[in-house]
């Protein structure tokens, strides 16, 4: 048995974790310092709670039961707590026991576990999200089996049991039910684990936008101010709840602020009703307190206005930390800080507790922006654009996001059916492997347009304390797009897209149609949808002296044509009378009557009010008249504009339909896995690696690595002198071909460094006396002698683990088109059927797979297989960190993989199938 003096704290074990309430709660490790706070704890479970624990009545605890609940070895025995403001709400602890169930050490594998949780706080998930964290602590001790016996009326315990997804085993003896699990997680377990983030996190969401209450703290005495101004936007905007000015400074006889006329109040322990939601607008000095009285009070979350965080600096970031830690403690999240505030445009709510002067126009997108300025802009462009067209469902300007972040808003917009279409400006990524799953399921069910600011920095911004990554800008934009996300370049790009979405039904195919009264924008509108990958049909003339029946009729007779997947309508000042508002009735006439929903954007040109009457509400009908269609259009000023935001529409509603039938990692009976596993095993610790240091294997253990998993390698024998050239090259078998593999002659056919199809052993050493004398001496260039190749096209397949996003696949064409134009593409691993065959062809240089100008096609079924054979290396086996194959000849028959390497280290860990917890950075 170990003894508790052999094993520091763990601190690792420490979360924060969300509850199915939205609420927070922290877990940590108990410790000998906690006595008092369990016996407080357990005089307020309720004496059947207690009976279900300990299967007999047990009005306290014993000073002995203290001791052996409070000191622990942090390997046999061990106990977590639950906590909330510093007290204990649930407990659960496991004992390491023997096949006999007595007390045991290493390497017995099993262990007793048992839970105990606050009456007030059953029902709130408390004790699933113990039970995850105790099975990871288990699993780290090399503990793979729970039992627990519970008796059969204590059905809550045994419904977060069975209800895990673990692999179980049930039994009945003398009165008690017990329950034997697998800890390992499975599909089931994970699938559970991540519905039950999922709700949690959506809720948690959810109490921040929709509060009965909320206070302002930081509420000027004056007009002016940032709190002042937030109280008053809160009321303008006609919210539904109660609202209360809070401010320390508040004279002890004022009781309501005027002109407002809402209560005051120097402290929010001072409001006699519960608040749900607290705006902080103080000086950050005077946040901690804040924070600790909204805690106090039982507030539910907070928006934390105050600058001097992170973004100024490292005193900033630990003043960001202990904001964090301070409120979690409570059970609150928070928003910000440096944050502009959340706005939420429900008839039930009509919440603007932001700096926004006024609440948007309720409507069904959502946006999220980590930039004030951004989002403020966002809010206006869109009020400007699309006043009738479109409207806000809720808005959120997170500044720093320390606490609530992105992902957040995901989980809520995934399940609220008053949001549409979501977009998101983004400067950093706090966790990518998470945003890439929740932004896959999310694009399912409704479009994500995202705006990634920060694109070419080394770093997040100020502020934003993020884990770093190491991949460029092009591969984040391929995996966005893999996850279905629709990523575009600028602020403008995004409301333009966001407009087209939110307005329009997507297209069915990339075939436009182009008319109007202007020749030459056609011709540009044209040209766009070239340049965009669509496929437009030939551009419709009405000529200037077309009336808005005109419109009509050419726009009907477009979208009756099944050969037409949407239309663009280009506009200019016509001859005529007609107003702006006829042709806009008229093009919202034709929609309205159009046998088939398809997209409609209209590109004008000094047309004023054009935009305004395509986005306005239908007219109430005269009396004796039919009613004016329901359908809004938007209109953009540019061709280019328009035309990519249809391009974007085009390309998601591809992925969707993609997306509803996915594609599937396929099996190979002859890959090895438990083979590489045990090559693994023995080659790391033949190197000696240790933490996340890589080493590089040999050639001869790439090849045997890599033929565990049915990738072949073409061999190359050491040539170091000419003689061991010719006996490579019998035992090869001529022809061969003669190469340099010194790491800076690697891949450099432009120094003529390669010799190829020698067929003799004349020709061989005659290659060999060429390459000495140009590229130096053999023991500097290391020559090889390999095999000759079928000719076919050179690629390159590599994968690698970043830190932050996981393991990633890619693929270009070997040489000039990858390093020179950065022509690769890539996807997150595990990859499908569907991605590897995306994967090659995504690539600019793709056609010279296919039969460019006449050559040959190359095998791409194995070129695909070969890509997900490589997925499935680095998938099943996290401690290859890197492969590359290089070159990679695609030949009309087969593929040859004429180099590799591989990386390996050891294992990291797996936060995403870890369990569930706040991120802490």
């Amino acid at each position: 048995m170990q003894t508790p003096s052999e094993h520091a704290y763990p601190s690792h074990w420490e979360a924060d974790v969300v509850l199915r309430d939205g609420g927070t709660a922290q877990i940590r490790p108990i410790t000998p310092d906690d006595a008092q706070r369990l016996v407080d704890f357990y005089e307020q479970v309720s004496d059947e709670s207690k009976y279900y624990r300990f299967f007999a009545p047990y009005p306290r605890l014993s000073d002995r039961d203290v001791h052996r609940f409070t000191h622990h070895d942090y390997v046999d025995r061990v106990g977590l707590a639950a906590t909330v403001g510093g007290e204990f709400i649930a407990t659960v602890r496991y004992d390491r026991t023997d096949g006999g169930g007595h007390p045991a050490s290493p390497p017995a594998g099993e262990a007793e576990v048992a839970f105990l949780v606050q009456d007030a706080h059953q029902g709130r998930g408390v004790a699933s999200a113990l039970l995850e964290h105790i099975a990871a602590v288990a699993r780290e001790r090399s503990i793979r089996r729970f039992a627990a016996e519970v008796l059969p009326a204590n059905s809550k315990m045994i419904k977060v049991f069975t209800d895990a997804g673990y692999t179980q085993k049930r039994s009945f003896e003398d009165g008690v039910v017990r329950l034997e699990f697998d800890l390992e997680p499975t599909d089931k377990s994970l699938a559970v684990q991540r519905a039950r983030e999922r709700h949690a996190e959506a809720r948690s969401v959810q109490r921040l936008l929709a509060p009965g209450s909320v206070a302002v703290i930081g509420t000027g005495r004056e007009p002016g101010g940032v709190g002042r101004t937030v109280l008053r936007n809160v009321l303008a905007g006609g919210f539904t709840g109660r609202t209360y000015a809070v401010n320390r400074a508040f004279p002890e006889e004022l009781s309501r602020l005027e002109p407002e006329g809402v209560p005051a109040h120097r402290s929010v322990r001072e409001i006699a009703d519960p608040v749900d939601l607290a705006v902080i607008a103080v000086p950050a000095e005077h946040v901690p307190q804040a924070v600790d009285d909204c805690g106090e009070h039982g507030v539910q979350g907070l928006v934390v206005l105050s600058a001097g965080y992170a973004e100024s600096g490292p005193a900033g970031r630990g003043r960001q930390r202990e904001l964090v830690r301070r409120a979690r403690s409570y059970g609150m999240r928070v928003i910000g800080p440096n944050a502009f505030g959340l706005v939420n445009t429900a008839e039930a709510v009509r919440l603007n507790a932001s700096l926004s002067p006024e609440l948007p126009a309720p409507g069904r997108v959502g946006l999220f922006s980590q930039s004030g300025a951004i989002g403020i802009a966002l809010l206006g462009g869109l009020h400007r654009r699309a006043a009738g067209l479109v409207g806000v469902s809720t808005f959120v300007s997170a500044g720093n996001r320390a606490d609530v972040s992105g992902n957040d808003f995901l989980q809520y917009w995934h399940d609220d059916p008053d949001t549409d279409v979501a977009l998101m400006y983004l400067e950093s990524i706090g966790n990518p492997r998470k945003f890439a799953r929740l932004a896959r399921r999310t694009s399912a069910r409704k479009p994500l347009v995202v705006v990634k600011g920060a694109r070419h920095g080394a770093a997040a911004p100020a502020g934003h304390a993020v884990r770093s990554t190491r991949l460029p800008d092009a591969t984040v934009s391929d995996l966005l797009r893999q996850a279905g996300v629709i990523r575009v370049d600028t602020v403008t790009e995004l409301a333009d897209t966001g407009l087209l979405l939110a307005a329009q039904p997507l297209p069915e195919g990339p075939r436009v149609a182009i008319l109007g009264n202007s020749e030459s924008l056609a011709l540009l509108t044209y040209d766009a949808c070239l340049t965009d990958g669509l496929r437009p049909l030939l551009p419709r003339d009405l000529t200037t002296a077309a009336t808005p029946a005109d419109f009509r009729a050419a726009l009907a007779e477009a979208l009756a044509d099944r050969a037409c997947d949407a239309v663009v309508v280009t506009a200019i000042p016509w001859v005529g009378d007609a107003s702006a508002a006829e042709l806009a009735g008229a093009l919202r006439e034709a929609v309205a009557q159009a046998p088939a929903a398809k997209p409609v954007a209209v590109v004008h040109l000094e047309i004023p009010g054009l935009a305004e009457a395509l986005a306005a509400p239908p007219t109430p009908p005269p009396a004796d008249g039919e009613p004016a269609p329901a359908v809004r259009i938007p209109a953009y000023p540019a061709a280019e504009r328009a035309v990519g935001a249809l391009a974007e529409a085009v390309r998601y509603a591809r992925w969707r339909r993609q997306a509803a039938e996915p594609g599937r990692v396929p099996e190979y009976e002859d890959i090895d896995e438990a083979g590489a596993t045990a090559d693994i095993e023995v080659l790391l610790k033949a190197h000696g690696a240790k933490g996340s240091r890589a080493v590089t294997l040999s050639a001869a253990d790439t090849q045997r690595l890599l033929a565990r998993y049915g990738i072949a390698v073409l061999p190359a024998l050491p040539a170091p002198d000419p003689d061991s050239a010719v006996g490579a090259a019998r035992r090869l078998g001529f022809p061969v071909a003669l190469k340099p593999t010194a790491p800076h002659l690697r891949h450099r056919a432009d120094l003529g460094g390669v010799r190829l199809d020698l067929g003799s052993e004349t020709e061989l050493r005659r290659a060999y006396a060429e390459l000495t004398e140009l590229l130096g001496k053999p023991e500097e260039i290391r020559l090889v002698v390999q095999s000759m190749a079928p000719r076919g096209v050179d690629t390159v397949v590599r994968a690698a683990i970043d830190p932050a996003a996981g393991a990633v696949l890619s693929f270009g064409l070997a040489g000039a088109p990858s390093l020179l134009l950065g022509d690769t593409a890539h996807r997150l691993v595990p990859a499908t059927d569907r991605d590897a065959a995306e994967l090659i062809r995504s690539v600019r240089t793709a056609p010279l797979l296919f039969g460019w100008r006449g050559s040959a096609p190359v095998d791409t079924p194995a070129l695909e297989e070969l890509l997900l054979r490589v997925s499935r290396l680095v998938d099943d086996h996290p401690e290859v960190v890197g492969a590359d194959l290089e070159p990679v000849i695609v030949a009309p028959q087969g593929v040859h993989i004429l180099g590799a390497s591989v990386r390996l280290a050891p294992r990291p860990a797996r936060t995403d199938l870890g369990p569930r917890s706040l991120p802490s950075y």
